[in-house]
C-alpha cells in the first residue's frame, strides 16, 4: 500500500464528507449518537448560521485584484456572534471545486466537528452540504477558517481568504469600551522563493486589512473620548505581523481570546498567524491616522488602515517607529498563584527540518519524523502536561494546540510564567518553549505549526487519549 499523504488523506476525506453531506436522516441520527450535541448532525429547522464557500474575485484595490475563495462572498468572512454556552447550528455549504473543511480555532469542541481531517471531521466535498450543532465555550475572540492542503500554490487553503471572525460572547460582559473593530491582517499572491536552508519560502505582492490596501477601505470611524476595542487577527498564511496606531498606544486586555495575566499598555503589537489580540484604545488625539504594519516595505505593501475622527480631515499621518518591541512575559501575571503547582507530566517535542537545498523540499519534522509518520502520545484526562518545545530550526513557528487552551510557562529565556493563556505560541529560532496544559477535551487533539507552508510539509502530530 502506498503511502499515505497529506493530500490522499484529503481526497479519501473529501469522498467521505460526500455521504455525510447527503446521507439523510439516517445519517445525522447516527451522527447525532455518536457525537451527542457537538457533532455533525442535520438541524430539525432552520441554522442559526449559513456558510457558503464560493469562488470569489477580491478586489484589495482597483489595480490589484485576486481570484481567491471566501465565506458568503466577502473577505473576512461574516462576523459571526455566539453566546457562551448556548447550542447553535451551522449549515456550510461548498461550491467550490475542492473538498473543504471549517475549523473553529479556538473552541472546546469534539475532533468530529473540530475542523481538521488529521482529528476525524469529515470533509465537504464540492457541491456537499453539511450541517452541525455544538454548544461554543470558552467565551472570547475566537476564529474560524480552512484547514486543507495548499502545497505550494498561493491561491488554495490559508493563503486564500477561507477566514473569519468568530466572537464567543461571556454570559455576563464585563468589558468596557464605547464601540469596537474586528482586523485581519493577511497577504496575498507572490510566488515561492528558496530560503537559505534549502527550503521555498512564500513572498508577497500585497498585504491587506480586512481585505483592502491602505487608503481603499472604508476607514474607521472615531469619536474623541471613546474607548475603541480592537480584536486583531493575523490570517496570515506565514508572517508574523507588527501593527501600531499613529498617536496613540494599545491597553491589551486579551490574547487569543483570553483575559492576560496582566493588563498593559504597549506601543505596537505583534501578531504571529493565526494570534489574536484585543486592545482598548483610547481616542485622545483627534485628526486623521494610519493604524498600519510597523515595517515600511509591508506597510508600503498595503497592510494599513485609516483611523478618522469625527469631524477631521486630512491626510492620514503615520509616524514610523525606531524598534519592534514586544514580549510576551509582560502580560502574564506579576507573581505565582496561591494554588499552582501539583504533577505535571513532560512531553518532548524537538523541531527540525530536513531540506535536500536548491528548492527540492522535504520536509518538517517533530522528533526527527514528519506527519503522517510522527508519533501519536497518548493523555490520561485529567492530567497536566507539559510540552517542552525545542526549535532546532532557523525558523520561527507559531504552534497551534487544537480543542484546549494551554498556559505559556517559558518563550526563549523568560524565567517561569504564570496567568498567560494562549492556544498559539510563537517558539523562537534556535530556542525553547514550554506550555502546560490539562487534558479535559478527550478524542484526537492537533498539533501543528500554524504555518501554512510548514503544515503543508509535515509540521503536525495527533495527541490521542487512552
Amino acid at each position: 500500500m502506498g503511502r499515505l499523504t497529506r493530500r490522499r488523506f484529503a481526497q479519501m476525506s473529501g469522498l467521505a464528507a460526500a455521504s455525510v453531506a447527503m446521507g439523510g436522516v439516517g445519517r445525522a441520527a447516527e451522527l447525532r449518537e455518536q457525537a451527542g450535541s457537538a457533532g455533525l448532525v442535520e438541524p430539525a429547522g432552520a441554522a442559526d448560521f449559513s456558510l457558503e464557500i464560493a469562488p470569489y474575485l477580491l478586489e484589495a484595490s482597483p489595480k490589484r485584484r485576486f481570484q481567491t475563495v471566501a465565506y458568503n462572498g466577502q473577505v473576512p468572512g461574516p462576523l459571526l456572534r455566539m453566546r457562551e454556552g448556548r447550542e447553535v447550528s451551522v449549515t456550510v455549504r461548498n461550491r467550490s471545486k475542492d473538498a473543504e473543511v471549517v475549523h473553529w480555532h479556538g473552541l472546546f469542541l469534539p475532533p468530529e466537528a473540530d475542523g481538521a481531517m488529521e482529528e476525524g471531521t469529515p470533509m465537504i466535498a464540492p457541491g456537499a452540504t453539511t450541517s452541525m450543532r455544538f454548544t461554543p465555550e470558552p467565551a472570547g475572540f475566537r476564529w474560524f477558517h480552512t484547514h486543507t492542503f495548499a502545497g505550494g500554490d498561493l491561491r488554495k487553503a490559508q493563503y486564500g481568504g477561507l477566514h473569519g471572525f468568530l466572537m464567543v460572547e461571556p454570559k455576563e460582559n464585563p468589558a468596557a469600551y464605547d464601540r469596537e473593530y474586528f482586523l485581519a491582517l493577511h497577504d496575498w499572491g507572490g510566488s515561492m522563493t528558496g530560503g537559505d536552508d534549502g527550503s521555498m519560502n512564500p513572498v508577497y505582492d500585497v498585504s491587506t486589512i480586512n481585505g483592502k490596501m491602505l487608503g481603499f477601505g472604508e476607514p474607521l470611524r472615531v469619536k474623541q473620548g471613546e474607548r475603541v476595542m480592537l480584536h486583531v487577527l493575523n490570517s496570515s498564511p506565514t508572517e508574523v505581523h507588527w501593527v501600531a496606531l499613529a498617536g496613540h498606544k494599545f491597553k491589551v486586555v486579551a490574547l487569543d481570546g483570553n483575559a492576560v495575566g496582566r493588563e498593559r499598555v504597549v506601543d505596537m503589537l505583534r501578531l504571529a498567524p493565526a494570534e489574536r489580540v484585543s486592545a482598548v484604545v483610547t481616542m485622545d488625539a483627534p485628526g486623521v491616522w494610519v493604524l498600519g504594519e510597523v515595517r515600511k516595505h509591508v506597510q508600503a505593501a498595503g497592510m494599513g488602515i485609516v483611523v478618522e475622527y469625527a469631524g477631521a480631515s486630512g491626510k492620514p499621518k503615520w509616524v514610523q517607529p525606531q524598534d519592534l518591541v514586544w514580549s510576551y512575559e509582560g502580560f502574564a501575571a506579576g507573581a505565582k498563584p496561591e494554588q499552582s503547582g501539583g504533577e505535571v507530566t513532560r512531553i518532548e517535542l524537538a523541531f527540525d527540518s530536513k531540506f535536500k537545498g536548491h528548492g527540492a523540499q522535504e520536509k518538517w519534522t517533530i522528533n526527527g519524523k514528519s506527519y503522517p509518520e510522527t508519533e501519536e502520545p497518548v493523555l490520561v484526562g485529567g492530567r497536566r502536561y507539559r510540552l517542552v518545545m525545542k526549535n532546532l530550526s532557523v525558523d520561527e513557528h507559531p504552534v497551534h494546540l487544537h480543542r484546549h487552551t494551554f498556559e505559556v510557562k517559558r518563550v526563549g529565556g523568560s524565567a517561569e510564567l504564570y496567568g498567560l493563556r494562549k492556544d498559539v505560541v510563537l517558539v523562537p529560532a534556535k530556542s525553547v518553549a514550554e506550555v502546560e496544559f490539562v487534558a479535559e477535551h478527550p478524542g484526537r487533539t492537533l498539533l501543528h505549526c500554524h504555518q501554512q507552508d510548514h503544515m503543508d510539509l509535515g509540521f503536525m502530530m495527533v495527541f490521542r487519549y487512552a
